[in-house]
């Protein structure tokens, strides 16, 4: 085993006069992030400084007590020379968020750590499952900015007449489905769901499409789009670009060319909608992308994974639920069941055909890979 060449996202250097407090502060970091090694006994500069004594004791007992909720290290020692140093493996945190007993969050960023802003504690309590962007009401909107046509249409499912009721039972029925909070402003899912216009107020939601003439991001664009409204309209839009660009793939057999199978339209109804309503609405700056490559289509979602769920899960059915209002109303309305077949299916009918399906969780993105060939 040899030291690590220098410090980056995933390791620190910290000789032995580091703190408890400044220790347990970096252990929050890497946990909140991916996770990472934090090198005890060698300076910033990789010099060797050395332990006059074991520190597993120590260590173990700031995981369990000045790191909330409590947290189980690895600790290992080597000898170089006549110097002993220890190596703190931070697992990547099942519970985030951690924080500190002093009440900090700290995150990892580069080779340094600080403490989470307002918008990556959101993203870390989403994931974990504690709080839900979807829920919250949007101070900029109003019940003026939801179409009454389509929430009286989404009613009639259940045999209510919203139309011939009075205002003040519309009021109560819009906020007992929690497409307005009780501040009578409609909640990020009422909107994405019954908005008129819900990039107005929330302009990262929406649908980018481009078509590349090859493979690459850098080719030539055959056709661009962006789909707005809410995202059952999203939705549709974007499955007819998708099926309007898709090439008809053939092959040759002797002097005959025959048309092969594309993928049904399930599939790619799917995964649009697994990424509208799994995407993390609180990162703004970044919509869902759709790529359409000469041998490939990319679905690009923002939002990494929750904290228990990995990509071999969601394979096998393992679902997950970041926004559970928009699974609600979209379940209802038909676009999707929440019993996590989705991926499943859309990963057995990639197999079926002998075709490339890739599911990446990465940076601050959801990606599937569909090979069209």
């Amino acid at each position: 085993m040899n030291i690590p060449e220098t410090e980056n996202q995933y390791i620190e250097f910290k000789t032995e006069q580091v703190s408890a407090r400044d220790l347990a502060e970096e252990i929050v970091a890497f946990a909140n992030s991916e996770g990472g090694e934090i090198w005890l006994g060698v300076q910033d500069d990789r010099r060797i400084a050395g332990l006059s004594r074991s520190y597993e004791e120590d260590v173990m007992n700031i995981g369990r007590t000045a790191v909330i909720p409590p947290i189980n290290l690895s600790y290992q020692e080597y000898t170089f020379g006549e110097q002993r140093v220890a190596r703190l493996i931070v697992p990547k945190g099942v519970d985030r968020p951690y924080y500190t007993s002093r009440n900090r969050y700290y995150i990892r960023v580069g080779s340094t750590k600080r403490i989470a802003s307002r918008e990556e504690l959101i993203r870390l309590f989403q994931a974990s499952g504690l709080f839900h962007y979807d829920l919250i009401e949007l101070e900029t909107a109003s019940e003026k900015d939801l179409n009454y046509s389509e929430i009286a249409d989404y009613f009639t499912r259940y045999q209510i007449d919203f139309t011939e009721e009075n205002e003040s039972e519309k009021r109560r029925l819009i906020q007992a489905s929690d497409i307005t909070g009780r501040q009578a402003r409609p909640t990020v899912g009422g909107l994405l769901i019954f908005g008129i216009a819900p990039e107005r107020h929330l302009p990262q939601a929406g649908i980018a499409f481009a078509h590349f003439k090859g493979r690459e991001i850098n080719a030539d664009l055959l056709d661009k789009k962006n789909f707005g409204g809410n995202l059952p309209r999203q939705v549709d839009n974007a499955l007819a670009a998708l099926k309007a660009n898709l090439p008809i793939a053939s092959t040759l057999q002797g002097t005959k060319r025959i048309e092969s199978a594309h993928y049904s339209d399930k599939v790619f109804r799917e995964l649009l909608v697994n990424a509208c309503v799994h995407r993390n609405y609180s990162i703004t700056g970044s919509q869902i992308r759709i790529f359409l490559f000469q041998d490939r289509i990319e679905f690009i979602s923002p939002g990494r994974l929750p904290n228990t769920v990995s990509v071999e899960k969601l394979i096998v059915g393992t679902s997950y639920i970041r926004n559970p209002l928009l699974v609600r109303f979209m379940e209802n309305l038909g676009y999707m069941d929440k019993l996590g077949r989705g991926l499943p299916m859309v990963y057995r009918e990639a197999k079926k055909m002998n075709r490339l399906i890739e599911f990446i969780d990465e940076g601050e993105e959801f990606r599937v890979i569909l090979g069209l060939s």
